[in-house]
């Protein structure tokens, strides 16, 4: 009789060990089907995002929304912030979650990430003078002052006057070589890549194609401040205005103006 009760024990034992952990479980796995009911905010696209658009402007192309937390796909965003400094590198459709996966660092992106709208990139050959070799640094601004010849009247006239203002430099050129003195490189080729519009693009085309590649006079980059930058007024130069300028009403008449 007493072997018997002490298998009847174990076995009530196991039963109650059994129905615990049946329960344990079914309770584990309600808590997990009830998470994954629970809605959590994402953003998602309202129209589609391209590649190449920054994440500053992707920023107005999405909305908050809740989604199942079982909806939510890998590396999904909620806050805008996530993806502001960023930059498209795959296409998101409308509807779809945002996802960090589909955006990148503009470093990564190459020279094309820095570019949108009417921005183009624009090569430039010079030499290490008219570049500002050995000082210009990427995302430095500078001007292009220009001197182009006229025909009028008769005669050659050489005007100058600041071409395009407050390009962004997207690459630098290289400096002139460990040793070397910058005075001595206008004749040593170099390039520079500038952002500029379209339109600019085609003013400066135009400079390059009506001017003498070989005179180092033509045309030459020059920085621009850092901050609080500010323009003169706009104007030609010419011999006349050259030789004039500051000079005292009396100096002028004798001047001939």
């Amino acid at each position: 009789m007493t072997y018997r009760v002490r298998n009847i024990g174990i076995a009530v034992a196991l039963a109650i060990v059994a129905a615990l952990l049946t329960s344990f479980y079914v309770t584990n796995y309600k808590r997990h089907v009830q998470r994954g009911e629970d809605h959590v905010t994402v953003l998602v696209a309202k129209h589609d995002i391209p590649v190449g658009t920054a994440g500053s402007d992707a920023v107005g192309m999405v909305s908050a929304t809740e989604v199942p937390r079982r909806s939510v796909v890998p590396g999904s965003v909620s806050n805008t912030d996530e993806i502001k400094s960023l930059v498209a590198s795959q296409e998101t459709f409308a509807g779809e979650q945002i996802t960090t996966q589909r955006f990148s660092p503009l470093a990564q992106t190459g020279v094309q990430g820095q570019l949108r709208g009417n921005l183009r990139a624009f090569q430039v050959e010079g030499d290490q003078n008219q570049l500002l070799a050995g000082t210009l640094k990427n995302d430095d601004h500078v001007d292009l002052v220009a001197a182009v010849t006229v025909h009028t009247n008769g005669n050659d006239v050489l005007f100058s006057r600041i071409l395009l203002r407050d390009l962004r430099v997207l690459q630098a050129p290289s400096g002139p070589p460990p040793g070397s003195k910058l005075t001595g490189s206008s004749g040593q080729s170099s390039s520079a890549l500038l952002a500029m519009t379209d339109n600019q693009a085609q003013k400066f085309q135009w400079l390059l194609a009506n001017t003498n590649s070989s005179s180092t006079a033509a045309w030459h980059l020059e920085l621009r401040p850092v901050t609080h930058a500010a323009d003169s007024p706009d104007h030609l130069d010419s011999v006349n205005t050259v030789l004039s300028d500051g000079l005292s009403p009396g100096a002028r008449r004798v001047f001939g103006h």
